[in-house]
């Protein structure tokens, strides 16, 4: 079930994020590419913009969200944050999604949205793939992951 995914995640991880030296965190293998806090910082704002999702779809027909990660990871400035901050809030958040997920009815979950895709997706769609997007990129910033 993809919330148990999440919720395994939200709580085993923080611990781990939290032993990596600030200093690692914050590096930026290039100039073109996420430090792990950035890493971070973006999956908070895909969280923001899969709220939206999630709630607006509900009672919208198909709305179209889609955002510029690049623009919205240095509009927000992670790396010049305390990497506990950042952390403590990826996780708040996400412990809020799972309690909206949790009360989406489940004949809404097949009503759609267009996330920027040629297609337009359905809310259990979405969710599962929110889920795999961040298991991914944790993967790229070499945190094992055991559910």
């Amino acid at each position: 079930m993809p919330l148990n995914r999440l919720q395994h995640l939200i709580t085993t991880l923080p611990e781990k994020l939290l032993a990596i030296p600030e200093v690692e965190f914050s590096h930026k293998p290039t100039s073109d590419k996420w430090s792990k806090k950035e890493i971070i910082g973006h999956l908070i704002d895909s969280a923001t913009n899969n709220q939206h999702r999630f709630v607006r779809a509900q009672f919208e027909d198909a709305p179209k969200i889609t955002y510029q990660q690049d623009n919205w990871v240095a509009s927000s400035r992670y790396n010049e944050m305390e990497g506990k901050h950042v952390i403590a809030f990826w996780q708040m958040y996400n412990r809020h999604l799972i309690e909206v997920v949790k009360r989406i009815p489940e004949a809404d979950m097949q009503r759609e949205c267009n996330n920027g895709g040629e297609n337009n997706v359905t809310l259990a769609w979405l969710i599962e793939d929110y889920i795999k997007h961040m298991e991914h990129h944790l993967k790229q910033m070499g945190i094992e992951i055991k559910i």
